[in-house]
C-alpha cells in the first residue's frame, strides 16, 4: 500500500493536506490554500520533489546541494528541523515539530520520500 494525500477544509474555508503514510501515520501536513486547485498543485510540488536530496546545514562546513532539496538545520531550540524546496527555491514542506536527534529528522524525510512517490489523493472530504 502506497502513502496517500488527503484534502479537508478548515472551518474558515482553506484547503489544506496531509500526507499520510501506508500505515495511515500523518508524515505532513500542509500551509492552507485559498483554492482547491492550488492545494493540489502543492500536492504534485511534494511528489515532484520527494526524492531531493538533502543539505546538512548543521555540519561545520555544509554541502550546498541544488534545488530541490531538503535542508536539515537547528532551531533556536537546538532541535533538529527540516524545510522542502521546490527547484525554484520555495520552501514547500516544513518539520512541524522537532527532532531531538538528527536521525529522527533524517527518518522523517526518509518516511515523506517513501509515502509521497506513489501517493494518491483523497478529496472525499472536500466534495
Amino acid at each position: 500500500m502506497t502513502g496517500k494525500f488527503v484534502i479537508t477544509k478548515t472551518p474558515k474555508g482553506f484547503y489544506r493536506f496531509s500526507l499520510q503514510s501506508s500505515n495511515s501515520q500523518t508524515v505532513l501536513t500542509s500551509q492552507n490554500y485559498a483554492s482547491l486547485n492550488n492545494c493540489k498543485n502543492g500536492i504534485e510540488a511534494i511528489k515532484k520533489n520527494a526524492l531531493a536530496e538533502i543539505e546538512d546545514q548543521t555540519l561545520q562546513k555544509p554541502v550546498e546541494k541544488k534545488n530541490p532539496k531538503f535542508e536539515v538545520y537547528l532551531d533556536n531550540a537546538g532541535m533538529y528541523r527540516y524545510r522542502m524546496l521546490a527547484s525554484n527555491g520555495q520552501n514547500i514542506a516544513v518539520s512541524e515539530d522537532g527532532y531531538a536527534s538528527k536521525s529522527g529528522c533524517l527518518n522523517g524525510i526518509s518516511a515523506i520520500s517513501r509515502a509521497a512517490e506513489d501517493a494518491v489523493i483523497d478529496d472525499s472530504a472536500v466534495k
